[in-house]
């Protein structure tokens, strides 16, 4: 976002889902649109260190369950998303995990695993 520059975000924090503007200044930034305290914190972070948690699907061996749903432990810096991706291309589940297993750790040198979020493996689906 450049100087002088507007920008509207819809909040994603609590239900109220607030139409938040934001006004790059000299001063700073110009906030407003928000419901709550937490909109301001969330429109700055959007400007200035975007996130996400990002959930797709990672290769298995198993018939049973050919991909296998992971997400993010936490999130991570939105423009790492595709590189993330990239990488989750390359696994390939080699052993039945469960809920919250780690399916690959500190992604990209992230601080964040990949964990599973389904009991495919285990259930006999």
């Amino acid at each position: 976002m450049n100087r002088d520059e507007r920008r509207a975000l819809t909040c994603i924090v609590c239900p109220n889902g607030c139409r938040i503007m934001v006004e790059k200044q000299a001063e700073g930034l110009k906030i407003t649109g928000n419901q709550c305290k937490r909109g301001i914190g969330f429109a700055e972070a959007e400007i200035t260190h975007p996130t996400r948690t990002l959930t797709t699907t990672v290769r298995t061996i198993f018939p049973q369950a050919p991909v296998l749903p992971v997400r993010t432990r936490g999130e991570i810096p939105k423009e790492k998303i595709r590189e993330v991706m990239a990488f989750l291309n390359t696994v390939t589940i080699r052993e039945p995990l469960g809920i919250g297993a780690v399916a690959a750790e500190n992604v990209l040198g992230l601080g964040k695993d990949i964990i599973v979020t389904s009991d495919a493996l285990n259930s006999g689906v």
